[in-house]
């Protein structure tokens, strides 16, 4: 790790209580923020001309699958119930060891290169110790949890668990890997969602999660049709079956959020859960519009992820915030959802739905340095009477051009420094042919 870092003459997009923003000096020692100001004269290991550009907190995305990125393209144009039982399952089912880890370097790259230094992603059932270490070599900061079903219709044989054995394996990796890497690996447990999972599983992680002080991640309210599959099984909605079980809570997030009543709405808010809104997925998969500007309205905390490779098809929190504040815009009028807002939703409130507030998600004095500078001298960002705006509406991926996490340089003039991209991509490609050989598709 660099021991001192001096960042000169940035736009610093501080994203503390007051949104402050200015022009200046940020000086990063020992993987965190030093000092601040509008002129620094301090020594530093390494300085960084950054006149012309934005210093940004790094974006915490709150829902990803990182065992998907190998799918991206091969599930297209399916809604939800078929795209997961045709196409996502299957392949699910076909990963190994070595497949899952290319997946996972390949969505932390695409991740590192637009900006994002932190995700909450849900793996899948088998072989999750290869995205820890995933995770854990290319210095990314994640809270990673094994995907845990034990029942549903059309589940392959190599997902299904039974219930004991999804808890024994879920508790092992959380004593394995949580905590991991000084604080920067983290465990969640991941039910996927409650049309997988048996009542006795869902209530065990309840208890399991407030006991162990972990995150609990889950998908909910995201399609009608699921919608329809719990109450036809439970005689309850989902999120008030979900209530039932003590599956809301401030430790508790859950995926989409969709398709929500006033009850439903109002248990959210009371139980202070946390809802990752993925805009791009919900779209893509024709799952709807979320009610998002209600629930910032009646204070309920909404966050920002994009999901999964397959049903995006980016892991690109510029897409998402802008998809965000557009889809709003169009239900509710110009006025909603305002590009801080959303700025925030992909920085800070991502880092408290984490449960990192005091640790990332802002550029102020003791936090961690986990920042991403970008070029603010490119055609589609001239003119710029508001960077905020310019951020949220025009800018790209493309855009960032050196990301830390820690205080390391991940990426540096565009260049990842913890991985080898040619390497990662070629390797992707080799997996993913074994994957869809072993579907029979090869």
């Amino acid at each position: 790790m660099t021991e001192s870092l001096l960042i000169k003459g940035a736009t610093v997009i501080t994203m503390d209580a007051a949104n402050r923003i200015f022009t200046g000096d940020v000086l990063v020692e020992a993987g965190r923020i030093a000092q601040m100001a509008q002129s620094l004269t301090a020594h530093a290991d390494t300085t960084i001309d950054a006149h012309d550009r934005a210093l940004l907190p790094g974006f915490v995305q709150t829902h990803v699958h990182l065992c998907q990125t190998l799918f991206r393209g091969a599930a297209d144009d399916l809604a939800l119930i078929d795209w997961l039982r045709k196409r996502i399952w299957p392949m699910e089912a076909a990963h190994t060891p070595a497949s899952l880890a290319a997946s996972a370097r390949l969505g932390i790259a695409e991740m590192i290169r637009g900006g994002t230094t932190c995700a909450l992603t849900m793996e899948t059932v088998n072989h999750t110790e290869a995205v820890f270490k995933a995770v854990e070599e290319t210095g990314f900061r994640a809270t990673v949890g094994k995907c845990m079903m034990d029942k549903g219709d059309s589940v392959p044989d190599a997902l299904r668990e039974q219930t004991d054995d999804s808890i024994r394996q879920s508790l092992a990796l959380l004593d394995a890997w949580h905590g991991r890497a000084n604080g920067r690996i983290r465990y969640c447990f991941a039910p996927r969602f409650a049309i997988s999972c048996t009542r006795e599983l869902l209530a065990q992680v309840a208890r399991l999660a407030r006991e162990r002080g972990v995150m609990v991640h889950t998908h909910a309210s995201e399609n009608t049709d699921e919608i329809a599959m719990v109450e036809r099984e439970t005689g309850r909605r989902n999120i008030e079956y979900l209530n039932d079980l003590g599956l809301t809570a401030p430790h508790v997030l859950l995926a989409h959020c969709v398709h929500l009543n006033d009850a439903e709405l109002d248990i959210l808010r009371r139980t202070g859960t946390q809802v990752a809104h993925c805009p791009s997925s919900n779209l893509k998969l024709g799952s709807g519009l979320a009610p998002v500007t209600e629930m910032v309205e009646r204070g309920i905390a909404v966050t920002l992820g994009a999901d999964g490779a397959p049903c995006n098809n980016r892991l690109d929190m510029f897409t998402e915030m802008r998809t965000a504040a557009l889809v709003q815009k169009v239900r509710r009028g110009p006025e909603a959802l305002p590009a801080l807002t959303v700025l925030r939703m992909a920085t800070i409130d991502g880092a408290r739905a984490l449960g990192l507030g005091h640790e990332i998600g802002s550029i102020e004095i003791g936090k961690r340095a986990d920042l991403s500078l970008l070029s603010l001298g490119r055609l589609h960002l001239t003119p710029r009477p508001d960077v905020v705006s310019s951020l949220v509406y025009a800018a790209q991926s493309s855009d960032v051009e050196t990301v830390l996490i820690d205080g390391r340089v991940l990426m540096h003039d565009g260049r990842l420094t913890m991985m080898d991209e040619r390497e990662v991509v070629q390797t992707a490609h080799d997996e993913a042919a074994l994957i869809r050989s072993a579907i029979g598709e090869g």
